[in-house]
């Protein structure tokens, strides 16, 4: 049996390990044989751009070699994925060469596409890459008064980012002793500070402490560079000396150009996880439509389902594991403190107070996510 996993970011990567592990016998027996496709030889931890973003982090650190990172007996190539063909089982790369499959494992991730909004990507600081998280540190560095707008395209990935953002925003310019003469305004495209209700109703009191000025329902239309003003779609405006936005995402180009979903989201079976029409292909992570959070940690735990259901199929034939949606999110609030929402597709998340070991257990993730990442967390 070929199992073909394209993709090297969290989700393909601990779907692969697993599967080496629990395939072991199969592999050596050269019944299975478990293959990874990445567009990159290196692995970025990417919730550390938020730390490069206000110095915390140096870029260096938020890399490792993708193949130190794999278990050696996966076939790992520096291929991206170009075209899929799933009626025939093959998919062809960048070089030529045609992986033929029996299960296909989809974690291709996502992109920014700042573009899309009318000169987001030339006024706005941005943190979704390590070139923007450098940019956005030096005018930090820079600025000394005025106002920092936030606003927030959609949809993105990491939905607690423009929360934990704001709290950063205050620590950074209080530490410089300038925090009086910075407005911080944040923007947010629904009706209320968040799309998840409880993390909205736990932020709003945290605003308000720090002095957080909000305007909701500002779904960004276009922004004049020249003028330093963002406009919304719902006809208001906000003057800015510095514009950091959330960028809106959208799925891989490549699932697109081969029509596999609308806005390179694929239609994904949110328990089974495979694509619909496709039992054969899984898909997890950023690459989903589902309605959970696209986050390392939803990729986590889909990862898990997959590769448990996939080695069962292996094994006996079915698989044996549902994803119930589950998904675990650190927050960073400030002066060392952090809280968590965990919730699943049942259950919405139940914040607790914000505190010192949460945040400590936040810090000390930030290392364990390499373990994690082989498979062994």
């Amino acid at each position: 049996m070929k199992i073909l996993v394209v993709g090297g970011g969290t989700g393909g990567t601990i779907v692969a390990n697993n599967l080496a592990r629990r395939l072991s016998a199969e592999i050596r027996a050269r019944k299975v044989r478990l293959t990874m496709l990445s567009a990159s030889d290196r692995h970025m931890y990417q919730p550390g751009l938020l730390y490069v973003a206000f110095g915390q982090m140096t870029p260096d650190q938020l890399y490792r070699d993708q193949a130190s990172l794999l278990e050696s007996n996966i076939d790992f190539h520096v291929d991206p994925a170009v075209t899929f063909d799933l009626d025939k089982r093959k998919v062809v790369t960048k070089s030529g060469k045609t992986h033929e499959y029996d299960i296909l494992v989809m974690a291709t991730g996502s992109r920014i596409v700042p573009e899309q909004i009318p000169g987001l990507a030339e006024g706005a600081h941005t943190f979704y890459s390590e070139e923007g998280a450098l940019k956005m540190f030096r005018r930090l560095r820079e600025i000394e008064e005025g106002t920092v707008a936030v606003v927030v395209g959609v949809p993105h990935k990491c939905p607690i980012a423009p929360v934990e953002l704001i709290f950063s925003l205050h620590d950074y310019f209080k530490s410089r002793g300038i925090r009086d003469k910075i407005k911080i305004k944040y923007h947010y495209p629904i009706g209320r500070l968040h799309t998840i209700q409880n993390v909205a109703v736990w932020a709003k009191p945290e605003f308000e402490r720090m002095g957080i000025e909000h305007e909701t329902l500002f779904n960004v239309k276009e922004v004049d560079v020249e003028n330093k003003i963002v406009r919304s779609e719902e006809g208001t405006e906000t003057q800015y000396d510095m514009l950091i936005a959330i960028p809106p995402h959208r799925g891989m180009e490549a699932i697109e150009k081969n029509g596999l979903g609308d806005g390179g989201w694929i239609p994904t079976d949110r328990y089974k996880l495979t694509m619909n029409g496709h039992d054969n292909v899984y898909v997890l992570g950023d690459t989903t439509n589902l309605p959970v959070s696209k986050t390392g940690s939803a990729a986590h735990f889909q990862a898990e389902v997959v590769s448990e259901n996939i080695a069962s199929i292996v094994k006996i034939g079915i698989p044996v594991r549902d994803y119930d949606g589950k998904v675990y999110c650190f927050i960073e609030a400030g002066h060392d403190r952090a809280t968590y929402a965990m919730f699943d597709y049942l259950n919405p998340p139940d914040l607790k107070s914000p505190s010192k070991p949460m945040h400590w257990f936040k810090m000390a993730y930030n290392q364990m996510y390499w373990t994690s990442v082989r498979g062994l967390l």
